[in-house]
């Protein structure tokens, strides 16, 4: 059968992660164990973040922070503010992925730090909301960029997107379903493509600088349209361009040297990411009036309409890449949340098969299909942003006020890359304003976020929790010490 389920153990030394072992099954002779395998160095490692990262946030997401902030001036503070704040949830995870060496991300911080039921309803969101929504967005924009400049100058039938972006998501199910390396191989030429994406937009801006077009940076913060009760929802599109600087965690098992790669990686990519984001949008106010920011539909093709149309009909082409680089480090990531919840006995065994060739986790793949779709089928991109960010960036926060909670409980477990307690106090203050101040903003996809989160309860009780309680040994009295230690063998 080409089907193994992972059967092996955190090893206790300074090797961190799964440790392969053979099997001693005398069935059909010796068999090794089937386990994922490290194959994700420094590089790749960079490349899955930045190439996670950088999709589909910087071509959409500027609309949605200008219109919620108010003006260009706030927008651009957002930008930074929002990669700081990334930053701190880097580092933040980085010092979890070096202690707690298991893949899973946020399902299992928060299943070794808060316990059980918050893990199980950050897996029940994820797979039942966050991923299908996000994926859903970015594959969207994917669908959009390809096609659009075959309509133009009208807008695609949105029939014909979501039939481009179901064939995306499908080809990278499918990638990730044959192979690791192919999938590792292809994110980091993506990576590549991306910052060559990010400098034809960069440097046609930035000569427009140097030309002294600067007047739609004049009275850049007008406070006439600022609306502060939105601003939370600007920091969810601004958090949404980020998003993506956690992936790193959901694969800790397949890095090598983690202690060292997931810090190093992290700090490099978000740097690199936050730097390149500011100097985008300063390059599209410095060609595009607010007004038209607002207006457009892909900003990006926007800008290069208008500042360099040459290369115009290339720029769509590459946006798209971009978004299929984030879908592929997307999927990639977050199947191994699945793999490992099964693996820690809340979701179905099933899940934490892997393929005994391909060694990929082939059915937890597969579960993502039908949610997504389903949600390309709803087709509103903001309004999943907001449906979906509430419940992500709720436990996001819950993860780093884990953090801080371990630390306190377990100063003893080892730490070889240890953060400041500021930095995750910081991180949790805002992530739990901006949730709280959401529902405020837009209380009916934050409200919908929330009542979905909370359907997990039941399904926790009334399922997981049952079939996680431990079946009573009865042993006889009469049976010496030694011989009950056998007894409950």
């Amino acid at each position: 059968a080409p089907w193994g389920c992972l059967n092996c153990t955190l090893s206790q030394g300074s090797d961190s992660g799964l440790s392969p072992k053979k099997s001693n099954a005398k069935e059909e002779g010796k068999k090794e164990t089937v386990f994922l395998r490290k194959k994700i160095t420094l590089v790749r490692a960079i490349a899955l973040t930045i190439g996670t990262v950088i999709g589909s946030g910087i071509f959409i997401a500027p609309k949605g922070v200008l219109q919620n902030s108010g003006n260009v001036g706030l927008s651009l503070v957002v930008w930074l503010a929002c990669g700081v704040l990334s930053l701190f949830g880097a580092l933040s995870y980085a010092d979890l992925g070096t202690s707690i060496t298991k893949s899973g991300g946020h399902y299992i911080y928060l299943l070794e730090t808060l316990g059980p039921l918050p893990a199980f309803l950050r897996l029940w969101a994820e797979f039942v909301m966050i991923r299908p929504a996000n994926i859903a967005v970015v594959s969207l924009a994917f669908g959009r960029y390809l096609i659009e400049p075959l309509f133009a100058p009208c807008h695609a039938p949105a029939l014909a997107v979501k039939l481009v972006t179901t064939t995306g998501i499908s080809l990278i199910i499918a990638l990730n379903c044959w192979s690791v390396s192919w999938s590792a191989n292809i994110q980091t030429v993506l990576a590549v493509l991306k910052m060559v994406t990010i400098g034809l937009i960069i440097v046609p801006g930035m000569m427009a600088l140097a030309e002294g077009k600067t007047t739609n940076f004049q009275n850049a913060f007008d406070t006439s349209s600022l609306a502060l009760d939105k601003l939370p929802l600007a920091f969810y599109s601004g958090m949404f361009a980020y998003g993506g600087w956690f992936y790193v965690n959901f694969v800790t098992e397949e890095i090598i040297n983690p202690e060292r790669n997931i810090p190093l990686s992290v700090i490099v990519s978000l740097l690199i990411v936050t730097l390149g984001y500011l100097l985008i949008n300063v390059s599209y106010y410095a060609v595009l009036t607010a007004e038209e920011v607002l207006a457009s539909e892909a900003v990006a093709v926007s800008f290069v309409d208008r500042a360099f149309k040459s290369i115009s009909s290339a720029i769509p082409i590459l946006v798209a890449l971009s978004c299929f680089g984030s879908l592929n480090g997307g999927i990639f990531a977050a199947a191994r949340m699945l793999f490992a919840a099964s693996r820690e006995g809340q979701w179905p065994p099933l899940f934490s098969m892997i393929h005994r060739r391909r060694n990929t986790p082939f059915p937890a793949l597969l579960l993502m299909l039908p949610l997504i779709f389903l949600m390309v089928l709803i087709g509103d991109l903001y309004g999943l942003l907001n449906f979906y960010s509430f419940s992500r960036w709720l436990f996001i926060g819950l993860v780093t006020l884990g953090l801080m909670i371990h630390r306190y409980r377990h100063p003893e477990i080892p730490r070889p890359f240890k953060v400041p307690l500021f930095i995750p106090l910081v991180f949790t203050i805002i992530c739990f304003f901006i949730v709280g101040m959401s529902l405020y903003s837009d209380p009916v996809n934050t409200g919908i976020g929330c009542a979905i989160t909370l359907t997990g309860l039941p399904v926790y009780y009334l399922v997981v929790q049952k079939s996680r309680i431990p079946m009573i040994t009865i042993v006889p009295s009469d049976l010496k010490k030694e011989e009950i230690h056998r007894f409950r063998l």
